[in-house]
């Protein structure tokens, strides 16, 4: 039988989602309070990656397992066991076929900045410089839209067969904050798939627009190169979260 977990966690603990050989990650932590429940070793299949140090507000991953589950119960035990950065909100019956990875149809990420200092927000969002320019930037998000490959915005040296993604919304819109002394700002992002180091490299690269360093055009020639080099820093993991992921059958 083949369960989703519908998982959220805060990423400032651990070494991204993948289960790496001598880092804490967040697969191996969950895989670990499942092996004490179900009292077998039952590895997990995630719907993607995420880097170390970003967040998660919906996570989805599968397991198999031929033990007879009370859903409920089990999302019971499993949040007594996990530490307060992890929790499960759902455990989902789902066809044996069905792929955490594969069957998802879109992904979105947001990524939070605000615009003068803030105790309040400093570990959730980036603290970014006065006087950007969100409507300039969001004139160069809207150009994402005309483009398939992005290279300019992968990290090197991954091995995925293509770097093509179909972005279907990019969009910076002021938020309400946290700290009402403090203005913020969200940008949204969805995609089919997204590449590793994609979205924290392409906020860098509009926040360069932002500041007026490189025109939207110069924008779009940085994606039209296909070269990492070219494109803007990658931004701090900490303001970034998988916001959600879309299937199907869910």
């Amino acid at each position: 039988m083949r369960y989703f977990l519908k998982i959220s966690f805060q990423g400032a603990a651990y070494h991204g989602w993948q289960r790496q050989p001598s880092d804490v990650s967040v697969q191996e932590t969950i895989e670990k309070a499942l092996a004490m429940v179900l009292r077998h070793d039952t590895p997990i299949t995630g719907a993607g990656r995420t880097d170390a140090g970003v967040n998660a507000t919906t996570m989805y991953a599968h397991f198999d397992t031929t033990s007879a589950i009370d859903d409920s119960q089990l999302m019971r035990s499993l949040n007594g066991i996990l530490p307060q950065d992890i929790a499960i909100h759902a455990v989902i019956h789902v066809a044996d076929d069905a792929h955490a990875r594969f069957d998802a149809t879109s992904r979105t990420y947001h990524y939070y900045a605000h615009t003068a200092k803030s105790p309040l927000l400093r570990a959730t969002s980036w603290q970014c410089s006065a006087g950007l320019d969100f409507d300039l930037m969001n004139e160069a998000a809207q150009r994402l839209l005309d483009y398939e490959d992005f290279t300019s915005f992968s990290k090197l040296h991954t091995d995925v067969k293509t770097n093509n993604c179909h972005i279907t919304h990019a969009q910076w819109t002021r938020c309400q904050s946290q700290d009402p002394n403090v203005e913020q700002w969200v940008f949204a992002i969805t995609a089919d798939r997204f590449l590793r180091n994609m979205v924290r490299a392409i906020v860098g690269t509009l926040v360069e627009v932002g500041r007026h360093k490189i025109t939207v055009d110069d924008f779009c020639r940085i994606i039209e190169q296909k070269d990492r080099c070219a494109a803007g820093t990658s931004m701090p993991a900490h303001a970034l979260y998988l916001w959600d992921v879309t299937y199907p059958f869910l």
